[in-house]
Formats: C-alpha cells, sequence, structure tokens
C-alpha cells in the first residue's frame, strides 16, 4: 500500500536505497533492485505516485496526464514488454489500438499512420507515389540509426575508466545521427516539404521541431511506434499499481506527499536526504529521477555544486517544451460518440512545423503550431466498467512558460481570475479545433479543465513546465553528464534526462542505472 508522509506511518530511518522521484525511470529502478533483495524508499513530493503515468480524477472522470499510447508491448517478445513484465510481475496489462495509430491532419488532407513496416511504408506511398525511393531510404535509415543505441546506452551504465578507454567505440556510430536534425537527414532523402512535415508529424512526441530536434530522438520515436500503438488496460495508473507490490515484497516502500530538501554528501559521498521537514534518511545509494536541474540546482548545496561543476554542465543544456492539456468528459460512450482509438495530429496547412512554432511564439493568437487529440477511454476497455456512460479526450498543445510567468508564485487553484479567464481562451480555442475534427461532439461536453505550464510544475516540479526534461537537439547527446553515475559516490541519476524523452526512455533509463549500481546484466536477466 502506498503511504503518505504526513500520516502516522511505519517509515525506518535506514534503507537499501533512496529514490528520489516516482516517475517512470525511478519505479523502474526501483523495482530491479528490489528484486535483487534491496529495501527501497521511493519519495515523491506529489499527493500521487507515478510522475508523467499518474491520473487524477475530477467530477466523476479519470484522466491520464501523460500516457497517450506505447509502442513495441503487443510484442510479447520485445525488450520494452519483457522489461513491462519483469517489474509489474506480468501483472500490466494492454490494449491494442488497432490499424491506425496517428492520424495526421494537414489543412483538409489527412494521411494515417498505420501499424506494420511495409503497411507503413505501403500507404505514405499512395499519399506520395514520386516518392517511394525516399520512403523506403527513410525507413532503413530510421532502422539503421536505432540499431547503433544499443551499445550508445550501454556505455552510459559502464564503470568510468571502462568508458574513458572505450567510449567512441560504443559512442561514435550513434553520434553520426544523433549530431544531425531531422530536418537535414531527411531533407538529403527528399525534398517534398509535404512529405518532410507528414513523416515529422510526430514531433510533439519529443518536442522538438525537425530544424531543431535531433535525428536521434526521432528516428527513435517513429521505430517505436513501426508495430502500432497499445494503452495500459485500466489506465496508466496500473503502472505503479502493478510495481508498488514488487517494491513491498523486499520490505521497501512507496511514500507520497514526501518532499526531499536535500541530500546528505559527507566526504564527497551521499549518505542520505533531509526532508522539509527535517526528518532524515539514510542510504549508501540515492538515485534522483527528478530530472538534472532539480538535482543540481536544489537538491545539492550549491557550493559543491559549482566546485564539482555541475553548475557548468548544466550550461550544455536547456529545458524541453512547456504543453498545456485540456482534459475533458463528455456523456456518453466512446460508441455512442463514434470516438476513435487513434490519436489525431492537427497542423497548419501553410507553413512547415519550424516556421509554425516561431510564428505563434512570436504571436500566440496565431494557429497553434501544433494541436494533438488523444481518447484515452476509446482506448481502454475496462473503461465502460470502470465509468460507465462516460468518456474522456484529451486536447494537447504547446503552451510556453513565459505566458504564465506573471502568475509565477500564485497556489494551484487561487492564481485569480485573469489566469482562469486567460485559460478559458485557449480552452475555446482547443475545443474548436475538436470540433472542426468531430463537430458531433459540440453537445456532449460535460466539463473540461486545462492545465498549464504552471501546473505541470506544481505537480511535477520542472521549473519552467517542462515535459520532456531536455530538449532533445543534436548537442543534448554529446553531453557525457548524462549518465547514472555522478562524481558524487552513491549518488545516481535516472529518468528521461539520461536516455530520452517518454515512457519508453525512462523505462530503460531506469535499467540501466540499476546496472551501473549493481553491474548485473537486467536484460540478460531479464529475457532467462
Amino acid at each position: 500500500m502506498i503511504e503518505s508522509y504526513k500520516r502516522k506511518n511505519n517509515l525506518e530511518d535506514n534503507y537499501d536505497v533512496i529514490v528520489i522521484g516516482s516517475g517512470m525511470g525511478s519505479l523502474t529502478a526501483a523495482a530491479l533492485l528490489s528484486k535483487e533483495g534491496k529495501k527501497v524508499l521511493v519519495l515523491e513530493r506529489h499527493y500521487t505516485a507515478g510522475g508523467f503515468t499518474h491520473v487524477f480524477k475530477r467530477k466523476g472522470y479519470e484522466w491520464d496526464v501523460g500516457i497517450h499510447y506505447i509502442g513495441e508491448v503487443q510484442n510479447e517478445n520485445s525488450p520494452i514488454r519483457k522489461m513491462f513484465d519483469y517489474v509489474s510481475q506480468c501483472n500490466l496489462k494492454w490494449e491494442d489500438m488497432g490499424e491506425v495509430y496517428d492520424r495526421v491532419v494537414i489543412g483538409e488532407k489527412k494521411y494515417d499512420f498505420v501499424k506494420g513496416v511495409e503497411n507503413f511504408k505501403n500507404t505514405l506511398v499512395s499519399y506520395f507515389p514520386d516518392e517511394s525511393k525516399a520512403i523506403e531510404d527513410y525507413v532503413q535509415l530510421v532502422f539503421d540509426c536505432n540499431k547503433t543505441m544499443k551499445k550508445f546506452y550501454i556505455e552510459k551504465a559502464l564503470p568510468n575508466y571502462i568508458s574513458f578507454l572505450f567510449a567512441p567505440f560504443f559512442r561514435n556510430k550513434y553520434l553520426k545521427y544523433s549530431s544531425k536534425t531531422t530536418y537535414d537527414t531527411i531533407s538529403s532523402l527528399t525534398t517534398n516539404q509535404e512529405l518532410i512535415k507528414v513523416l515529422t508529424a510526430q514531433y510533439g512526441d519529443y518536442g522538438l521541431p525537425p530544424k531543431q530536434s535531433s535525428f536521434a530522438m526521432h528516428a527513435s520515436v517513429v521505430k517505436h511506434y513501426f508495430k502500432g500503438g497499445s494503452f495500459p488496460i485500466g489506465g496508466s495508473s496500473e503502472i505503479v499499481n502493478t510495481i508498488n507490490p514488487v517494491i513491498e515484497k523486499s520490505k521497501g516502500k512507496i511514500v507520497v506527499k514526501a518532499e526531499v530538501k536535500e541530500i546528505i554528501i559527507e566526504k564527497n559521498r551521499a549518505r542520505g536526504v533531509v526532508m522539509d521537514d527535517g526528518r532524515k534518511f539514510y542510504s549508501n545509494t540515492i538515485i534522483s529521477g527528478v530530472g538534472v536541474f532539480n538535482t543540481f540546482n536544489k537538491l545539492i548545496n550549491e557550493k559543491l555544486s559549482i566546485k564539482l561543476g555541475f553548475k557548468r554542465d548544466l550550461l550544455s543544456v536547456k529545458p524541453s517544451v512547456a504543453h498545456g492539456c485540456l482534459y475533458i468528459g463528455l456523456n456518453g460512450t466512446a460508441k455512442e460518440l463514434k470516438l476513435p482509438k487513434h490519436n489525431i495530429w492537427i497542423y497548419p496547412d501553410k507553413t512547415d512545423h519550424d516556421s509554425s512554432v516561431a510564428n505563434y511564439l512570436n504571436d500566440q493568437n496565431s494557429d497553434f503550431p501544433l494541436v494533438y487529440i488523444s481518447f484515452p477511454s476509446a482506448k481502454d476497455p475496462s473503461w465502460e466498467e470502470r465509468y460507465p456512460g462516460k468518456s474522456t479526450i484529451d486536447v494537447i498543445t504547446l503552451l510556453p512558460y513565459e505566458s504564465f510567468s506573471k502568475w509565477e508564485g500564485t497556489k494551484w487553484k487561487k492564481r485569480g481570475d485573469d489566469y482562469e479567464k486567460f485559460k478559458e481562451e485557449i480552452s475555446k480555442r482547443l475545443l474548436n479545433e475538436l470540433f472542426k475534427q468531430l463537430p458531433h461532439l459540440r453537445d456532449s461536453i460535460d466539463c473540461y479543465e486545462l492545465s498549464s505550464p504552471l501546473t505541470t510544475k506544481n505537480f511535477v516540479n520542472y521549473d519552467k513546465g517542462e515535459l520532456y526534461g531536455l530538449d532533445h537537439t543534436p548537442k543534448r547527446f554529446n553531453q557525457k553528464f548524462l549518465r547514472p553515475r555522478t562524481s558524487i559516490k552513491g549518488l545516481y541519476l535516472t529518468g528521461q534526462d539520461i536516455v530520452s524523452a517518454g515512457v519508453g526512455g525512462a523505462l530503460f533509463s531506469g535499467l540501466i542505472t540499476s546496472t551501473a549500481i549493481t553491474g548485473i546484466n537486467f536484460m540478460k536477466k531479464i529475457y532467462k
């Protein structure tokens, strides 16, 4: 049972491992180490565990805040599925979204992304019959890039002296792809700007448009969905619900409303953590899953952070994009409302992705650069039993943090009338985008609520409300400090900052962090 730190609890003073944060990377590391007999304490400042995998409930509805679809889990032998099965004791179940997983809408044109590599290629060729070679070469390039990824991430788990000697062998092939932008790479295959726009339509899954993003990040996301998308049955809260018993079996705990104020460091060794109420918990192994900015700027003494070069390292990376999500509740079942399982990506038809983003950042009354629509209640076969006669929709767009900075320091739900008015204006615009695609839903809306970058900051504790941790630029993948080991003995990092955006990236970060700590080849163990 997940406990609240604010209530009477039976927490001990000493643990084998202390994990700060309960996102996917933290949960994975905690589960893997627990299965090795370690007593693990997971400390989460939010009132619910799971990071971006958590859900919230309001007005008789439930919404998933971060998980909209996961790739590769329908293949029972894929690494990501094997890992999920291992950390959840095979209790986490998945529902396939069907043949079409993403629909791209550009003006009046629609393009479907369908599961299966050959189906994907053939469908694209049907839209762009003169571009068959470019499409074939593009898919091959995606596979070629992903083949180099394994060694790149293995290197992150290696001891420092081995990494120093053999880093080029592990890293250079991947860096050949990661050091180029998505646009530069794809434009070397085709000059058809509409095709490039369609191929890069999932850029919202990692937050950067093609002329800014690393091709390696793009290729990782694209391949991730080649075999379709899936959704956790019972909602994304089933992730923490199925992992928690694994942690508890080794006498560990997940504790919410438990804010860590500082990591205790003595003679360059991590010794424990200090809570916001002054209580201390001790361990010689501390894992921070709250991001490199939070870890090095907030949890480590500033003088020490400067002395060890952490502050300098942070100058080489920057936070990713902030977003807003309109959570909508509707009267009626998914079948009655004719809600699709696939996601819808909507873009302006006159400009490329990068120009659309630039135009919007310059004038937020211009077209949204992208609008993403997800239908979680239609994806989950258990939804109708849990919430009969109800449905949900998520509508997401980019929202710069600076647009909300005037309300910094205000409290959630108490930010004032101007804030609510501003959110309502955005909400109405997003509803209009939904109704353009599904006009029959106008009279079925029961309620809606918009999260802003300040909401993300409040609950996930990212300073600029960023969604994906660090920007996935070519420069980001060259930063060698983005690895599990830090220069402080016993202090490790996990989460999307040390691998890449998304649940899959965070899942694998937990694995490489656990490998760095124990030296165990967990993937070999998982496949036994």
